[in-house]
Order: C-alpha cells, then sequence, then structure tokens
C-alpha cells in the first residue's frame, strides 16, 4: 500500500514584474518626499546642489538596486538581506540583522508611517489628532494609526496577493495624484514662481564644511529612498524572480527616481531657498505657494494617500524575515509557520502588527527608529560586500542574472555607504553609538536561540 506524505504549506510564487515594481514604488514613496528638501535646503541652500544630492542619491540606490538584485536572482529565498548575510557571514551576523529588523526598523518604521497617516487624518478630522487624548496617555490619534496597522496586517494575513492588490491600488493612486501636481505646478502655478538661478553660488551654513553638509543631506535622501529592497525580502513570492526582481527594481528605482526629482524641480521653482531651508512640510508650503491657500487640503490629502499606501507595502515584506530566521531555529518558531490555506506567514505577519501597534502607543519609536538609522547603512554595506564574497566562496552557483558593470557599481554603492556610515559617527556620534549597541544587544539573544533544541 502506498504511502501518503503530508507536505507542509509553502509559501506561494503569486507576484508578477508588475506587482513586484509597484512593490518596490510603494515600499519607497511615503511621505518622505513631502517632508526632506526643508532639512537638505538648511544644510545645502543652493538649488543646484539640492538637486545634485536627489540625483546623486538616485544613481546610488539604483546601484544598490543593480547588486541586490544579483544576491535575489541567485538566492530566490523569502527574507532578502538576512538570506544574503547567512550565506555570506554566517547565522550570528544575519540575526544581528534580523533582530534589529523586527525590534526596530520594522515595526518603529511602520509605527512612523501608521503615526504619520493619523496625523496627516486630522487635518480632515481635527478630532482624531495625536494631541487629543483620549485614555489617560493615549490620544485618539495614536489609536488610529493602531487602527490602520490592524486592517492592513489582516488584508496581508489572507493572502500576499491580496495585500499586494491593495497596495497596487495605492501606489498607482499615488503615482497619478504626484504627476498631476507636478504637472500642475509648472504649467498653472502663478507668475511669481521663482526659477532656479545655475549660476547661484553655494551657499553653506556657517561652520559646515561641505563634505558634512553634503553627508548630512545624503542621508536624508537615503532615507527617502529607504525601502527598496522589499522585493528581495518576498523573492520567493515572485514568479520568474531570475528574471522579475532584477527589472523590478531596475524600473522601479529609476521610476522613483524620476519622481522625486520633478518633484524638487516643483518645489525649486516656487520657493526661494531661502524659504525652503529648515521648512518641514515643504510639500504643503510649495503647493500654497504655487495654488494658494485652499490648495493645502489637496497636498495633504495626496500625502495621506502616500503614506497609507506605503504603509500597506512595508506590512507586506517585513515578516518574510522573521519567518526566516524561525525556519533557521534562530527565532520564535510559531513565525515559520505558513497559513495552509493562505500561504502567508501569518503569525510572524501578525506579531509584526502587534509590536508595531506597541511601538506607537507608547511613542518610543520615533527616538529608537533615529538610533538605528545608522545601522540601515552598516547592513548595506555588509550586504554589499556579501556580493563579492559569494562570488569567491561559490564562483560556480547559479547566477540568472549578474550585476552589470561588477565590480565597479557595487564597490562604489558600498564605498558610498560606508562613507556616510563614517559621516553619522562624526555628526551624530552618540545616536550611531546607541544604534551599534541596540544591534549588538542581539548577540546573546541569539547565542540563548542558537542553543535552543531544535524541535
Amino acid at each position: 500500500m502506498e504511502q501518503v506524505t503530508e507536505t507542509k504549506p509553502k509559501l506561494q510564487a503569486k507576484l508578477n514584474l508588475f506587482d513586484a515594481t509597484l512593490l518596490v514604488i510603494g515600499s519607497v514613496i511615503g511621505s518622505g518626499i513631502f517632508l526632506t528638501t526643508g532639512i537638505i535646503a538648511q544644510s545645502l541652500p543652493s538649488p543646484v546642489m539640492i538637486l545634485m544630492v536627489w540625483i546623486v542619491g538616485a544613481v546610488l540606490c539604483l546601484f544598490g538596486g543593480l547588486t541586490l538584485a544579483e544576491l535575489g536572482a541567485m538566492m530566490p529565498d523569502a527574507g532578502g538581506q538576512y538570506i544574503y548575510l547567512r550565506e555570506a557571514y554566517g547565522k550570528s551576523a544575519a540575526f544581528l540583522y534580523g533582530w534589529t529588523t523586527f525590534l526596530v526598523l520594522q515595526t518603529g518604521g511602520i509605527a512612523a508611517l501608521a503615526v504619520g497617516f493619523a496625523e496627516y487624518l486630522s487635518y480632515f478630522i481635527p478630532t482624531l489628532g495625536l494631541d487629543r487624548m483620549i485614555m489617560g496617555p493615549v490620544s485618539s490619534g495614536q489609536l488610529v494609526a493602531v487602527i490602520s496597522i490592524l486592517i492592513l496586517t489582516i488584508i496581508n494575513y489572507y493572502g500576499v496577493k491580496t495585500g499586494s492588490s491593495v497596495q497596487n491600488f495605492f501606489t498607482l493612486l499615488k503615482l497619478a495624484a504626484i504627476f498631476i501636481l507636478v504637472i500642475a505646478g509648472f504649467f498653472f502655478a502663478g507668475k511669481d514662481t521663482q526659477v532656479v538661478d545655475q549660476s547661484g553660488s553655494i551657499g553653506l551654513p556657517s561652520g559646515m564644511p561641505l563634505f558634512s553638509a553634503i553627508g548630512v543631506a545624503f542621508i536624508a535622501v537615503l532615507w527617502t529612498f529607504d525601502g527598496w529592497y522589499a522585493v528581495n525580502t518576498v523573492a520567493s513570492e515572485i514568479k520568474n524572480p531570475g528574471r522579475n526582481i532584477p527589472w523590478s527594481l531596475i524600473a522601479g528605482l529609476s521610476l522613483i527616481g524620476l519622481v522625486y526629482l520633478l518633484v524638487n524641480m516643483f518645489y525649486i521653482s516656487v520657493l526661494p531657498v531661502s524659504k525652503m531651508a529648515g521648512v518641514v512640510r515643504i510639500g504643503q508650503e510649495a503647493t500654497t505657494a504655487a495654488f494658494g491657500q485652499g490648495a493645502g487640503a489637496s497636498m495633504n490629502g495626496l500625502i495621506l494617500i502616500s503614506i497609507l499606501g506605503c504603509l500597506s507595502a512595508t506590512i507586506l515584506f517585513g515578516p518574510r524575515v522573521f519567518y526566516a530566521m524561525a525556519a533557521d531555529g534562530i527565532f520564535f518558531k510559531s513565525f515559520a509557520r505558513v497559513h495552509p490555506q493562505h500561504h502567508t506567514p501569518g503569525n510572524a505577519i501578525i506579531w509584526q502588527g502587534i509590536w508595531s501597534s506597541l511601538l506607537c502607543l507608547t511613542g518610543t519609536y520615533e527616538e529608537l527608529f533615529t538610533y538605528v538609522t545608522f545601522t540601515v547603512v552598516v547592513f548595506f554595506v555588509a550586504a554589499t560586500l556579501a556580493i563579492f564574497r559569494l562570488r569567491k566562496i561559490r564562483p560556480n552557483a547559479n547566477r540568472p542574472y549578474k550585476t552589470w558593470g561588477y565590480p565597479i557599481i557595487p564597490a562604489v554603492f558600498g564605498l558610498a555607504m560606508l562613507l556616510i556610515a563614517g559621516n553619522s559617527l562624526i555628526e551624530k556620534p552618540i545616536e550611531s553609538f546607541i544604534g551599534l549597541l541596540i544591534m549588538l544587544a542581539g548577540l546573546p539573544v541569539y547565542y540563548y536561540w542558537s542553543k535552543k533544541p531544535s524541535v
């Protein structure tokens, strides 16, 4: 009599090139592009230099995408950078990435997006503001943030295609809105707008060297581009990953770079740099300057949609890292369970939502996220070096895609990340050091998990 063996449910490849490309775009374009240019203008009060750092930042991120595309096509497994660090350096290094991702990077990012969504929603419904306390130290805005996380967590729990469809909708909507805004700004704004003076001199804040000013600006740019590696994290759920991962990164990052450049050209065309420097809500300021006071609601609506789409995409890809850790036996084993019907890492998705919600309610996410921003760059350096190491120790591995311009392109990206990390240590030594401590605190935790008997 033939023996029937029961197979465990697995993650299924359901995402096509269109889904993967929109995941790249949706994971990146949130609120950052509407907030960071004012901060950049404070460090680099020059239209030419502002556009330069955005262009160079876009090119650098494209170089990073081309680099990680080889690793994603070579190892199309759930987990992304966790997998690459594990294969290049071992489980302990990979665990530090996963530990920091779960503790702060992913969950803190989700909390920040959710609270940002609540803040902009309160523009239309003031009673849902972050300043409206309803239960002790908890505000109605924080509850809105938690509810938004809960709803999108449930959607992603019920299938990767379901979650992808929702974030696709928001991504297409915000892209359309951004292009309408930019086109309208260029062609229909008032006559009193400023035109970029390409021959203007570069002004710098007193006491800040040019290199440091550029480094500070690049950190803001890279933060605005953060999330493009989402497609690598869900590699096992992408059809034909050897082709679709590289092309989704190339197409997605190229389109993001174009969008960011056009938006910044819009800002510069309607605002003098002196009025941009230090302005946090630069998108709203530029829209008001171009179209009048009544246009503020339109910008807030656009940011609201943009944040919601980014939140949806971020909730989608993060749990695959925790799933990979658990599958390796160095995290809660329940996180490795795949739902038999929905084929998602259900427990990892749920616990990501719970921890993110707690960070929203406690309000600690912002401070923690600031501390670990430095570690994001460190992990990029490690992932870039992984491509060189894996080429050496696994020369015959199947590589459906090889990085264009190797070794120059990954070397340029890795060197740029290293310089930015060094500048962060100099400019923000306390925050960087605390970030390193948070990361290294994962070592005893890894020791605990690695010594647990496998079940």
